[in-house]
C-alpha cells in the first residue's frame, strides 16, 4: 500500500502513534517508560508544542498534542524516536530498528472528536485488559489530569466532564471507536465529514478517506 501524504498544518491538534517494529516491546521497566516522558517534557519546550494527552503501552504510545507550526512536527518527532533509539540501544547494548516504520500523525478538529480521543487515548489501558479502573495505570495522561499535575500536560482547549475519570471507564461508544480506529487505519483528519473534506482537499491528503480494506491487526490499538 502506498504511504498517505503527511498534513502538516499550522494551529493544529494531531493524535500521534508511534509503535515499536514488529510490534516489539520498547518499554520494558519504569526506567524506560520515564525516559520517553522526559523526552516528551523536553520536546514541549524545543519545538514549541502543547501536551494534551498520552499513554504509553509496552509496544506503542499514543500523545495528543498541539503545535502552532506543522513543519516543526516531523522535526519533533524524528527528534523524540532517535533521541530514545539512542537511549535504549546504549541501555540494552543492541542496534537495529527500533520503531515500526515511520509515526502516524492525524489532524483532529477541536470542536468534534477531540473529548472522546482524549478519552480513547486514556482509556488503552482498559481496553488491553491491563487494569479494571484507568486510574490505576501509572503511564498516561490521567493520572496526571486527576491529580492535577500539570508538569507534563498543558490545560485543555475544551472542557470536559467533572467525573472525568468515571466518564474513562464508562464503556465506550461503538461509534467513536470504530471512528477513531478508521482515521487510525486510514490515516485521515479525525472530525466531522464536512470539515474532514475541507481538511483533506486543503492538505493534499484525499486518498486518506477513500474506502480501503479491512484494517491491520496493529490498528485496532
Amino acid at each position: 500500500m502506498p504511504r498517505v501524504a503527511r498534513a502538516l498544518a499550522d494551529d493544529q491538534i494531531y493524535h500521534i502513534i508511534n509503535r515499536g517494529n514488529r510490534r516489539e516491546k520498547i518499554f520494558h521497566d519504569e526506567y524506560d517508560f520515564t525516559k520517553i516522558l522526559e523526552l516528551f517534557s523536553k520536546a514541549k519546550d524545543r519545538f514549541r508544542i502543547k501536551i494534551y494527552a498520552y499513554c504509553l503501552m509496552d509496544n506503542h504510545y499514543h500523545l495528543v498534542l498541539y503545535t502552532e507550526y506543522g513543519k516543526s512536527l516531523s522535526e519533533c518527532m524524528q527528534w523524540i524516536g532517535t533521541s530514545y533509539v539512542r537511549y535504549y540501544n546504549k541501555r540494552y547494548k543492541t542496534s537495529g530498528h527500533l520503531w515500526q516504520g515511520r509515526y502516524k500523525s492525524f489532524i483532529v478538529q477541536k470542536e468534534s472528536y477531540f473529548i472522546s480521543l482524549i478519552k480513547y487515548v486514556e482509556a488503552n489501558p482498559l481496553r488491553a485488559n491491563i487494569v479494571k479502573d484507568a486510574s490505576e495505570y501509572k503511564y498516561s495522561s490521567l493520572i496526571q489530569r486527576d491529580r492535577k499535575e500539570q508538569n507534563l500536560l498543558d490545560a485543555l482547549p475544551v472542557e470536559i466532564p467533572s467525573n472525568w475519570i468515571d466518564f474513562v471507564n464508562d464503556v465506550e461508544k461503538e461509534s467513536d471507536i470504530e471512528i477513531i480506529r478508521n482515521s487510525i487505519n486510514r490515516q485521515a483528519p479525525l472530525g466531522e465529514q464536512g470539515w474532514q473534506e475541507i481538511m483533506c482537499e486543503r492538505y493534499g491528503i484525499e486518498s486518506s478517506i477513500r474506502a480501503r480494506g479491512r484494517p491491520k491487526k496493529d490498528d485496532l490499538e
